[in-house]
């Protein structure tokens, strides 16, 4: 009995638009100053004229960026390069180099290919239910309200409450859900770490049409310390990118109280200007919209 032969492996198909290529490229070339068709190739599962293609049409978009170094048959990026995508930030690298430290992010989900070592200041985890997050999630996406145990920090027993969740957030530790209270009639943040059990409701759901503090936007303007010497100040202000010793911070009114907890500008720290190297300058205005208070 003559045994069928088996069929070749498929190759892989490209997994995004010329587009998405030539973003890679713009990339590749901006961080690590180089590109090689193989790159290309191996990344995205194409064949080499198309590979060639890619190549050719970022050249003409931008024919000053690269150049082919015949010796190490290389293309290499120029002095005279020019960025065309925002994806080639350098927020965007280093926070894939963060994702990538963290072990979020796949080698096979980011354009970095080259990594410089790296580390990052380790946290305690979060731990959160996939049940619970998946309701929350459902909940939102059907636009339902849910009934769940709630252990909040102010009383020592979990207790019930109806919400009807309607966005999440995340104040730099933890991750809330903004929903409406039925029990107090008002939109809050409720710390998903500390539901217990979630499950449906009957309840009408309440959306966010009426949460003005989440819709409305404040900006937080933050300053140098004036108690610092004047170089301090100016490395503070190269720290946070200040133009003219002012750097403008615009958030949800319904986060303002996290942002300055965050930054250590929720209490003075007025005797140590090292330690509390900025200060909020329009903490005035910024007050009326603060709500001081925990999450639910």
């Amino acid at each position: 009995m003559t045994r069928a032969k088996a069929s070749p492996p498929a190759k892989p198909p490209a997994r995004w638009g010329q587009e998405r290529r030539l973003e890679f490229i713009d990339f590749r070339l901006r961080w690590e100053g180089r590109l090689n068709r193989s790159d290309l190739m191996a990344f995205f599962g194409i064949s080499v004229p198309q590979a060639s293609l890619d190549i050719a049409r970022y050249l003409e978009a931008a024919p000053t960026n690269l150049t082919y170094d015949r010796s190490a048959r290389v293309y290499v990026a120029t002095d005279a390069f020019k960025p065309l995508y925002s994806i080639s930030s350098p927020s965007r690298y280093l926070s894939e180099l963060l994702a990538f430290e963290a072990g979020i992010l796949q080698p096979e989900a980011s354009f970095v290919g080259w990594r410089p070592p790296s580390a990052h200041v380790p946290a305690p985890g979060r731990t959160l239910d996939a049940g619970v997050l998946f309701a929350l999630l459902r909940a939102i996406r059907e636009r339902s309200a849910v009934r769940l145990l709630y252990q909040s920090f102010q009383r020592p027993d979990p207790t019930t409450r109806t919400l009807s969740p309607h966005a999440f957030a995340h104040d730099g530790f933890r991750w809330h859900v903004r929903a409406y209270c039925h029990t107090r009639h008002e939109f809050r943040d409720f710390v998903i770490a500390r539901m217990l059990k979630v499950e449906s409701s009957d309840e009408t759901w309440h959306g966010p049409e009426d949460d003005h503090d989440w819709h409305a936007h404040v900006e937080l303007v933050l300053a140098p310390n004036p108690k610092l010497s004047k170089p301090h100040q100016r490395v503070v202000e190269l720290d946070y990118g200040m133009t003219d010793g002012t750097v403008g911070l615009a958030c949800r009114q319904a986060l303002v109280f996290y942002v300055l907890r965050h930054l250590g500008l929720d209490e003075e720290r007025a005797n140590d200007p090292k330690a509390q190297q900025v200060v909020l300058k329009n903490r005035r205005l910024v007050q009326k919209h603060l709500k001081a208070a925990e999450p639910a």
